[in-house]
């Protein structure tokens, strides 16, 4: 394939997934690692593609995705980060659980061998799922639902997640940047994220390797207001040493 047919496959692969690894465009086009390397730093510097730890994403920090394309991602990758969460909760435990394919996939994972939860949600897919476990507990927070997604935000949603103190907080999130920022694209949602972080005695942050230098507009903390990080794949050197300068547990499965 030349290079310009290459060049917009790619740009047109990063606007339908949001994010495209490195990996995965050396297997489609059967080109070396650094030719795929040279691609991404033009498509970059012409402001077609923004350049990401291992890959790609779309230029703009301002939108994300769209939910169904994002539900269709690193869905293997998703399934071993939420298998491995949900070893850290115990049976009887309180949890919030968060917006985000993600959550939504930890939420699939604790119907499998947990009992006894009680979980306060902004997610109505989290909910319809778990209230089929009759020994689940489920508190469904009140507030504006997003069509896209399922997800519940607003004012009305703040006030509900702040009432509450549980053991667990298990967070989904848009994007972290080389800093140990964590950023996400609507403020709403970010005002929800901060009330689940301040109060769950622990928050488990729950990110696949594609979010690892992924930017987005807005930030709602630090990767060190977190207690643990469970990913697919090792963050940047960086954050692995805030993380650890922090006292912030990571697992990579």
């Amino acid at each position: 394939m030349k290079q310009t047919a290459r060049h917009k496959e790619i740009v047109d692969l990063v606007k339908q997934h949001g994010y495209v690894s490195t990996e995965a465009l050396v297997e489609r086009f059967a080109v070396s690692p650094q030719t795929i390397r040279r691609d991404l730093n033009e498509l970059a510097d012409a402001n077609l593609i923004r350049r990401h730890h291992g890959g790609a994403t779309v230029p703009s920090s301002g939108e994300n995705s769209s939910y169904d394309s994002r539900k269709a991602q690193h869905n293997d990758e998703k399934l071993r980060i939420a298998q491995a969460l949900v070893a850290h909760i115990p049976d009887g435990a309180t949890l919030f659980i968060d917006i985000g394919t993600t959550p939504e996939m930890v939420a699939r994972a604790l119907m499998e061998n947990h009992a006894d939860l009680r979980i306060v949600t902004n997610n109505l897919n989290v909910a319809a799922m778990l209230m089929k476990k009759p020994d689940f507990h489920v508190i469904l927070a009140g507030g504006e639902v997003r069509s896209k997604d399922g997800g519940i935000v607003g004012e009305a949603t703040l006030d509900f997640v702040s009432q509450f103190s549980l053991d667990f907080g298990i967070l989904g999130i848009s994007g972290i940047s080389e800093e140990g920022a964590l950023l996400d694209f609507d403020y709403h949602e970010v005002r929800v994220k901060k009330a689940i972080i301040e109060n769950s005695r622990s928050v488990m942050l729950a990110v696949d390797r594609s979010k690892f230098g992924r930017n987005a507009m807005v930030r709602l903390g630090m990767i060190s207001d977190v207690s643990l990080v469970i990913s697919d794949a090792p963050p940047p050197k960086a954050i692995v040493e805030l993380l650890a300068a922090n006292d912030v547990a990571l697992e990579v499965v």
